[in-house]
């Protein structure tokens, strides 16, 4: 998800998709230690994007 496309959604969305993606999170650390999942690179992907929108909350506060 790009930045943009972030900044476009209310507060509530992105509180929902944040909850959404740390959900698929947890779900993907065990699938990746049990070794069911062969992209981690989706497992980095989702890190960077939940710290986005952590930023952007942060920053529609002040």
């Amino acid at each position: 998800m790009k930045a943009k496309e972030i900044r476009e959604k209310n507060e509530n969305e992105l509180k929902k998709d944040l909850v959404e993606m740390r959900n698929k999170l947890a779900k993907m650390r065990f699938d990746i230690s049990g070794k069911q999942v062969k992209n981690h690179r989706e497992f980095r992907k989702l890190k960077k994007d939940i710290a986005r929108i952590l930023t952007i909350l942060k920053t529609q506060k002040t």
